[in-house]
C-alpha cells in the first residue's frame, strides 16, 4: 500500500498488516507532519498537527550591490558561519613576530658565517660584514642582561 503524505512531497511503502482496520497515527519521515491514517477511508482527513509549511529560500541578486540577498530573515546567532573581525593583532603576538624576526636574523647569519670562505669570491666584505654582526648580537644581548 502506498500513503502519500498531507504535504503531497513524500510517499511511502508501507505493508497493510501495519495498519488495523480502525486506523493509526503515521508520521512523515521527510517533513515531520503527523496525521491519522484510515485504510478504509478513501480520503484522507487534514494532519492532526499542524506544522508551518515551509518557506523556500529564494535568493535575488540586489541591482546597486550586486550581492545575493535571501527571502528568509535570519536570526542573530543562527548564521552557519560566525564572522570576526580580521584586525586581532595583539602585544603577544606582536611580541611572538619579534622572536621569530631575531631568531630568523641568527640563523642567516649562522648560515653565512659557514659559508663565508665560498661567499667571500661573491662577496669582499662578508667576513667584516659578519664581524660586525656578531658584535651587534653581543650588545644586543649585553643589554638584555643589564635590563634585568
Amino acid at each position: 500500500m502506498i500513503i502519500t503524505c498531507p504535504c503531497g512531497e513524500k510517499k511511502f511503502e508501507v505493508n497493510e498488516n501495519l495498519i488495523p482496520d480502525k486506523g493509526r497515527l503515521l508520521k512523515c519521515g521527510s517533513c515531520d507532519q503527523t496525521w491519522f491514517f484510515n485504510k478504509n477511508v478513501s480520503e484522507q482527513t487534514n494532519p492532526l498537527i499542524d506544522k508551518p509549511i515551509k518557506q523556500k529560500k529564494i535568493l535575488y541578486k540586489d541591482k546597486k550591490t550586486n550581492k545575493l540577498i535571501s527571502n528568509t530573515p535570519i536570526k542573530p546567532g543562527s548564521e552557519l558561519v560566525k564572522y570576526k573581525p580580521k584586525y586581532n593583532f595583539t602585544f603577544g603576538k606582536f611580541l611572538s613576530y619579534i622572536i621569530v624576526s631575531i631568531i630568523t636574523f641568527v640563523a642567516i647569519i649562522i648560515v653565512l658565517d659557514t659559508f663565508k670562505d665560498p661567499l667571500s669570491n661573491i662577496f669582499p666584505n662578508l667576513e667584516l660584514v659578519l664581524y660586525n654582526l656578531f658584535e651587534t648580537l653581543r650588545d644586543l644581548i649585553l643589554f638584555a642582561k643589564d635590563l634585568n
